[in-house]
């Protein structure tokens, strides 16, 4: 048995141990998170790669070091990485079928599996309310330096101290994401997200705070010309009071909410100056069977079953990378003298697709026929878009305890109808930190006691 000093040193030990833990992962996150202003002050391109080794060993070693022995823990994150065994099996038989490069399979699966990986390690350590702070405030530290530094590159793009790239001012307004194409839209959902969940976290007499970083993140919103982070986040909203429907009182609250807000902003575009450029998409001849719009996001769809010779290809897609997600899109082709001599492979649907779209009037990415369930469907099959979406279905299930993590889900999976956002590192695994971070608030207040006894990945002898 343990005297009591050595149970102190073991206690101190621990508790040691879960702060490295937590340490680990916020430097993972920061892998994903500053890679680009880290660029733009020029660092080599390949820094974007960084993620994609940080994030697993972070996670599989703090996976490997936790032991839980509350089953609500162990069930969750025993779930997810069940599936994302069985995710990985999908990808590499995807690619086998179509011959895919080794390389495709390890970017791929690490661009869509990192977000699960990196919440299961969250969601594993059994945090203190002190070890959770720790994490928590460095995860709003963040958020906080990239809402200011979209302020900041507002008012220095409007007095002319930043000089424009070949984008508009309003789309050099990008954050942490500065500079990138579409990063002013994952900027400002990063943005959005930060603000609602410092909004509903942050302690409730910090009422003026509260609102102040809300409001801040709203404007950097509108002043980066986000026009589908505003859409996307009320599509979100009405399915989130869809869910709610069994409870009558929320579900009424939420849909009279929902009403004023969306009559309010309606009459804002058309009679405030600054919001004019939200009328642009109120054109409905552009969505109807036959619209541009309608056909230009039909497209990728046709094209891949165009490009279907076996009855494999419904199950298993044309290979991974290989059509219109974010690393057949672009990643390959933009990285091309990095990944080409590691022997990365490319399908010749993607090109036909690309001329199309450059070619279009609708070039705005809210109209891109590169879209992210689109790229997970054509890349994998069906076998493919039901593993992935089981992923979901358990943090929808298990994870999701209260209605701002549901909005969160929500908006990743309208994000996937709009671009290829469901695969941008910055964006999901910001998102996955405030799924985590929030389930570990909730369950805190309900379980304070923690017992630590079960390993989740055996530890090396």
């Amino acid at each position: 048995m343990l005297n009591a000093t050595s149970k102190n040193q073991y206690r101190i030990s621990k508790e040691k141990g879960y702060l490295a833990s937590s340490g680990l992962l916020l430097i993972a996150f920061s892998s994903t998170f500053f890679p680009r202003i880290v660029q733009s002050i020029g660092a080599p391109a390949p820094i974007n790669f960084i993620h994609f080794f940080v994030i697993p060993i972070a996670c599989v070693y703090v996976l490997a070091v936790c032991r839980v022995s509350d089953k609500k823990h162990l069930g969750i994150v025993r779930s997810l990485i069940q599936w994302l065994y069985i995710f990985l099996g999908v990808i590499t038989a995807s690619a086998l079928l179509n011959k895919a490069g080794a390389v495709n399979i390890f970017l791929n699966y690490m661009i869509q599996a990192e977000p699960f990986l990196f919440l299961a390690a969250v969601v594993c350590i059994p945090f203190s309310r002190e070890r959770l702070e720790f994490f928590r405030s460095w995860i709003i530290k963040f958020g906080i330096i990239h809402l200011c530094l979209a302020l900041i590159q507002w008012v220095g793009l409007t007095v002319g101290v930043i000089n424009f790239t070949d984008l508009t001012l309003q789309d050099n307004i990008q954050g942490v994401f500065y500079v990138s194409s579409g990063g002013h839209v994952v900027g400002a959902t990063v943005s959005l997200i930060f603000g609602l969940y410092y909004y509903v976290s942050a302690p409730k007499h910090l009422i003026k705070l509260r609102l102040c970083v809300l409001i801040a993140a709203f404007t950097h919103v509108l002043i980066s010309d986000a026009k589908q982070v505003v859409m996307v986040g009320m599509v979100a909203w009405c399915l989130l009071i869809l869910s709610r429907a069994k409870d009558l009182k929320v579900t009424i609250k939420y849909i009279t909410l929902a009403s004023v807000s969306i009559y309010a902003f309606y009459w804002a575009i058309y009679n405030i100056e600054f919001l004019r450029s939200y009328r642009t998409w109120i054109r409905p001849e552009i969505y109807g069977p036959n619209g541009d719009a309608t056909l230009q996001k039909w497209l990728p769809i046709e094209s891949i079953i165009g490009h279907f010779t076996s009855i494999w290809h419904w199950f298993l897609g044309l290979g991974p990378g290989h059509t219109v997600g974010r690393i057949g899109g672009w990643m390959i082709r933009d990285y091309s003298s990095l990944l080409n001599p590691l022997g990365a492979t490319t399908h010749p649907v993607v090109q036909p697709i690309w001329d199309y779209w450059r070619d279009s009037y609708l070039d705005s990415s809210f109209f891109s026929p590169f879209w992210g369930w689109a790229g997970i469907w054509g890349d994998g099959g069906f076998v493919g878009l039901a593993v992935y979406l089981c992923l979901w279905g358990i943090v929808w299930y298990r994870v999701c305890e209260d209605d701002l993590s549901r909005f969160l889900v929500l908006n990743v999976l309208v994000n996937g109808f709009i671009f290829t956002l469901m695969e941008e590192p910055g964006f999901m695994l910001t998102t996955a930190a405030f799924l985590g971070l929030r389930w570990q608030e909730l369950n805190l207040r309900s379980s304070p006691q923690r017992q630590v006894t079960t390993r989740l990945i055996p530890s090396a002898p």
